[in-house]
């Protein structure tokens, strides 16, 4: 297959996206769109540059809201970046004004594949933009706790030593500072990760909370990260892999909570998502997942008053 990708905000985050995609060979078009004039042509030549020594060379090119209609996939990249000291929940107000826009800009050619929303705060944002296209659960989700379970991978490669390949680990609720780990379903190498050495609960939470901002605060932004996360979700959606991983979805009675999107671990495929996969928790686990999803409520209901 040839897959069209097309990412809306062509910043820091929208165009690592975009360079992350190049290497998949069976995307054949990524279009840029911003709001900027000149920023998404800019920034497609410069990722185009980049691809004449590769083995795959996708058209990179900028484009318009048009595009959207008929893109496998269509990425919200949207929204300012978190500065030094801002949680994610701290941009609801700009964000949510922006994905309205946004959403009434699509009207006219809606999107025809799937939506992925990286906007932050992500879980907000996504069901947001969910509710202004008029789509269903299954095909407009946000990436969520992908990247904090991309990092707690990382780290608790660094506490153990165990590769990365060789860890099931997943991390659940906000794409945030209230996000919780299921420690009861985490293996290293096939094991209960209590009995292997260098296995610190505590600071893999910490840590998983804590490495965005330390990222912020050391270089401005983050980019690379979430660019490969997204990359990895666009492959595992357009091959149809029958893969579980965490997404921001809107529940509808899983885990015990309607009408509130989180992360939580979900059956993805060609189409998006099959369903979601829900971890028998245990009741410390639990009530960190409520807590995570209370935090997520209000904000939710905050988001509903903005004008």
């Amino acid at each position: 297959m040839s897959a069209k990708i097309v990412i809306l905000g062509a910043g820091h985050v929208g165009s690592h996206v975009a360079m992350a995609l190049t290497a998949d060979p069976i995307i054949g078009e990524i279009v840029l769109v911003d709001r900027i004039p000149g920023k998404a042509a800019a920034q497609a030549a410069d990722i185009a540059d980049s691809l004449s020594f590769a083995s795959h060379c996708p058209i990179v090119r900028d484009g318009n809201y048009a595009d959207c209609a008929n893109a496998d996939i269509t990425v919200c990249a949207i929204g300012k970046a978190r500065e030094p000291g801002q949680t994610r929940l701290d941009l609801l107000g700009d964000s949510v004004r922006m994905v309205r826009d946004l959403a009434r800009s699509l009207e006219a050619s809606p999107p025809g594949g799937l939506v992925i929303s990286i906007t932050n705060p992500c879980d907000i944002i996504a069901d947001c933009l969910r509710q202004a296209l008029g789509m269903d659960r299954s095909r407009c989700f946000g990436t969520g706790t992908l990247l904090d379970t991309a990092r707690l991978i990382r780290i608790l490669s660094e506490q153990t030593g165990v590769p990365r390949s060789a860890i099931h680990a997943v991390v659940m609720g906000e794409h945030g500072d209230s996000s919780m780990i299921p420690f009861s379903a985490l293996r290293l190498s096939g094991k209960p990760a209590a009995g292997v050495p260098g296995f610190n609960a505590e600071e893999a939470l910490l840590r998983t909370h804590q490495t965005g901002m330390d990222i912020i605060n050391g270089k401005g932004s983050t980019e690379f990260g979430i660019g490969r996360a997204v990359a990895f979700l666009t492959h595992a959606l357009l091959t149809g892999a029958e893969k579980e991983l965490p997404l921001s979805v809107a529940l509808q009675g899983e885990y015990g909570v309607r009408g509130i999107s989180c992360g939580v671990p979900c059956a993805i495929g060609r189409n998006g998502i099959k369903r979601v996969v829900e971890l028998p928790l245990t009741a410390p686990e639990r009530a960190a997942f409520d807590a995570s999803v209370d935090v997520l409520k209000r904000y939710t209901g905050l988001a509903k008053q903005i004008e």
